[in-house]
């Protein structure tokens, strides 16, 4: 019988727990399992809307799988991660632990749910359908080799490197008017920049600002995977001030990124981009990027409940 540890806080111990699981899932699927987003709810140890579920099995000396849901700007993510060695159970695993993950959510006040999926299959979409979530967004992984082409590269624009303590508020007020509606690139304050900053794999170099009238007009954010074969240059964040849209800005930042990380040794590149965002799957299939994998969030709307109460997804 499995035993379900439910955290709201995560303690050192329980952190490297978690860690050695993602690490070998990690090995055996090629990319880490949680987001940026919920990977840093998890080091951070439990912020609010946190909570992080180890599922373990008698006589096992590690985690058999691990469910995390992390509150983001108006909705709450979700994913599992299950060890590799017990992924025969995966029928009987994968829905124990997102019903669980479901009930968090809803002692903790309910509201919609993205249940995260990589690279979806028919059986995750019957679980979906089994606890009331229906197919959401649709995340393509997008890759081209580097560097540009001269006649890409011509749309570059002057660019600066970001600097600690002068450029957090300027760029948190263009992140936040371009991301205005997003889910988790949205709604982002000093603390949430300060911690992405803070980051082992941050480098000043590849986050690159562009000015217009001394005023920040657009930016692109890259972020090296120096753990991947091959390393991967990406492009994490990119984006241009509202008032800019309609100029061809958005090109040119997605360039001079690309640029800034061929010229830093970059072979290969890549990103993540909304199916639903035409433009930018115009704009990313002109420069040459292909689509690598897809990942899907399975969405639903989850009622409150008090933690005596059975849960109801809706």
């Amino acid at each position: 019988m499995r035993i379900l540890d439910i955290k709201r806080q995560m303690k050192p111990d329980d952190i490297a727990i978690v860690r050695d699981l993602l690490r070998d899932a990690e090995r055996a699927d090629g990319h880490r399992p949680l987001s940026d987003h919920l990977w840093l709810d998890l080091v951070d140890g439990g912020r609010e809307g946190f909570a992080g579920l180890v599922a373990w099995e008698p006589d096992h000396d590690h985690p058999v799988a691990y469910a995390q849901i992390s509150k983001g700007h108006d909705s709450y993510s979700v994913e599992i991660v299950v060890h590799p060695h017990h992924r025969y159970e995966m029928h009987l695993i994968g829905p124990e632990l997102l019903e669980a993950a479901l009930h968090e959510v809803a002692v903790n006040g309910g509201g919609h749910v993205h249940w995260w999926v990589f690279e979806p299959t028919i059986g995750h979409e019957q679980v979906a359908q089994q606890f009331g979530l229906t197919p959401g967004r649709t995340l393509h992984q997008m890759r081209r080799s580097l560097p540009l082409s001269s006649s890409d590269a011509a749309a570059k624009v002057a660019v600066r490197t970001f600097v600690k303590g002068q450029d957090e508020q300027a760029w948190l007020n263009v992140n936040n008017q371009a991301f205005a509606l997003h889910p988790e690139q949205g709604g982002w304050d000093l603390a949430t920049l300060t911690t992405r900053l803070s980051e082992p794999w941050f480098d000043a170099s590849g986050f690159i600002l562009h000015d217009i009238d001394e005023t920040l007009a657009g930016f692109c954010w890259t972020k090296i995977h120096t753990d991947t074969d091959p390393v991967l240059g990406e492009i994490y964040v990119v984006a241009i001030d509202p008032k800019y849209r309609g100029q061809g800005l958005g090109k040119s930042m997605v360039v001079s990124g690309l640029i800034n990380m061929s010229d830093r040794g970059i072979t290969t590149a890549m990103l993540y981009v909304d199916t639903n965002n035409e433009a930018a799957m115009s704009l990313y299939g002109d420069l040459g990027f292909r689509i690598h994998r897809t990942d899907r969030a399975f969405v639903g709307d989850v009622a409150a409940i008090t933690p005596n109460t059975p849960q109801e997804p809706s």
